[in-house]
């Protein structure tokens, strides 16, 4: 029932925000084969697939403002237990105010996608059997012990192949072409002593349902002027904009912050 409302919430919000929501399809246009593939992938451990990408290309929104928030999953185990959950540990970091959390990923489908191209000249051509999508649930809790901690939960999209190996790998294929993302976790973050929910999404290398004129990088992820003073003042001195208060502020280090 919990999730029900979440997503019910979160659908809603979604279609209000409408006109002004961007990086929803994570797919990048691909299309998804309709019937659910779950019993037939369910025994492959997805695991790896939520370690895979080095942190600093992990970028993460908190509230309506787009604060900066980092996410550095630290382990996933999958559960002998029950095949579709994953039991999750990491840390969170807002305005430099760190939380350990725990919690875990539930998979609610896995579907093959349509693919029709494999990277640059068709370098991954012959290299997977097939690809696909999952989609799951996932609900974080942060250490109540902490300052500002609070609860994450909503979906999470991964997209993955099987490789001739019979194994389950992370899918970069198409890295390289525009607008590329993986691991979209899109849902809410709610504090514990309060009544404050705010949205908080995170992925790899994009922002997943952000707004429209946040992230303005057509090749790579960019952050337009607008938001620089909510966290991102890094990014765009990596993307060489030159001006007076990057100048000034020269950024925040997030190598290993969760260290």
């Amino acid at each position: 029932m919990k999730y029900n409302l979440i997503l019910l919430f979160m659908l809603s919000s979604i279609h209000s925000w409408a006109q002004t929501i961007c990086r929803t399809d994570i797919m990048n246009n691909e299309k998804i084969i309709s019937a659910d593939r779950t019993q037939q992938f369910i025994s492959y451990n997805f695991s790896d697939l939520w370690l895979k990408t080095n942190n600093e290309l992990v970028y993460g929104i908190i509230g309506d403002e787009h604060q900066r928030i980092l996410i550095k999953i630290l382990t996933a185990l999958k559960n002998p237990n029950n095949p579709k959950e994953y039991l999750i540990t990491g840390k969170s970091s807002v305005k430099e105010n760190v939380c350990t959390f725990k919690g875990k990923i539930t998979i609610g489908n896995i579907k093959e996608s349509k693919r029709n191209n494999f990277g640059i000249n068709d370098e991954f051509k012959g290299e997977s059997k097939t690809q696909g999508i999952l989609t799951a649930k996932y609900e974080f809790f942060e250490d109540k012990n902490e300052k500002h901690a609070g609860t994450f939960y909503g979906v999470v999209k991964t997209k993955w192949y099987l490789d001739n190996s019979n194994i389950i790998v992370y899918d970069d294929i198409d890295i390289t072409s525009d607008g590329y993302f993986n691991n979209a976790f899109v849902g809410l973050w709610k504090i514990y002593e309060g009544k404050v929910i705010k949205k908080c999404n995170w992925a790899d290398y994009r922002v997943p349902s952000s707004n429209c004129d946040f992230d303005i990088g057509a090749e790579h992820f960019n952050v337009s002027k607008k938001y620089w003073r909510n966290g991102w003042l890094d990014v765009a001195l990596k993307n060489k904009m030159q001006d007076p208060v990057i100048i000034e502020n020269k950024g925040a280090a997030i190598n290993f912050w969760w260290l």
